[in-house]
């Protein structure tokens, strides 16, 4: 229950986030958006109607078209998501901040923009519309939710250029970039740590410079070469960012024909980094 409500304060927190970058950034400097909340704000400039009683409605919409994409808890928390946009974009809708510079005004967008997306789907929410899409390209095609999302916001973003004009397109689209970033630093953890697969003629002699040079631990995994059947050890190793001049050192000076591969890696609980009963 405790948990529950954490997630859904998240939510809560993300929608407010967001409301913000859309009042605060957005439609005071005539910037377009990406998703359901693009469209809305083309009707704005177009016909004054309100952002958020539009995103309410097309949202609602859209997820009774895509429930069957989502579980139970994810439709929940979707539709809390959905509301209290809604609800805080009205709410905001006076508010602003003195400033005329729109690349500062586009940078502040994509980060609130990023942050309160990257909480809603960070606790297993969605905010409806393109993230729908997103998660539909993520489960069929394997694209990450954040570059799913920055697909279809482009598309949106794109059709705002007879309104907004080439020089605010071009902010939107950088707008839209920085909150892709933003929000995949969100879901995907504040732990990036790389995994490196090392497959070489001598891996203990590796495996121990690893152990006592970086003091790192060393999974050896059984494998063999599809031509030559040769069986062969391979290294499965997780180490900081720092870390990985260290070791590429190490197998240079030890098997100057090993062959390395390094994975971008979040989120790393166990020995030797987070605690997962912490988390």
């Amino acid at each position: 229950m405790k948990k529950r409500i954490v997630e859904i304060f998240f939510i809560l927190l993300g929608a407010f986030i967001f409301a913000l970058a859309i009042n605060l950034f957005v439609i005071p400097n005539q910037l377009g958006e990406g998703g359901v909340t693009g469209i809305t704000i083309i009707l704005f400039y177009l016909l004054q109607w309100s952002p958020g009683l539009v995103s309410l409605i097309i949202n609602i919409f859209l997820l009774i078209v895509g429930y069957k994409y989502l579980n139970k808890v994810t439709i929940i928390y979707t539709m809390i998501a959905v509301i209290f946009n809604s609800f805080f974009l009205d709410l905001t809708e006076s508010w602003n901040i003195s400033s005329d510079e729109l690349m500062v005004n586009a940078i502040f967008g994509g980060i609130f923009a990023g942050v309160g997306i990257g909480l809603i789907i960070r606790v297993g929410g969605t905010t409806a519309g393109t993230t729908i899409l997103a998660r539909i390209t993520n489960k069929y095609l394997g694209w990450s939710i954040s570059y799913g999302l920055l697909f279809f916001d482009l598309i949106v973003a794109f059709s705002s250029y007879f309104i907004i004009g080439t020089e605010r397109l071009m902010l939107t689209i950088i707008m839209l970039y920085i909150g892709t970033k933003v929000m995949e630093f969100i879901i995907e953890g504040l732990n990036p740590k790389k995994a490196v697969t090392i497959i070489s003629k001598k891996p203990d002699e590796i495996a121990k410079q690893v152990n006592t040079l970086i003091d790192r631990g060393v999974t050896v995994l059984s494998g063999h070469g599809y031509y030559t059947k040769a069986s062969r050890e391979i290294l499965y190793i997780v180490i900081s960012k720092q870390e990985v001049v260290k070791l590429k050192k190490i197998v240079k000076s030890t098997d100057t024909h090993a062959f390395i591969a390094i994975h971008d890696v979040r989120d790393v609980f166990g020995e030797g980094f987070l605690d997962i009963s912490k988390t």
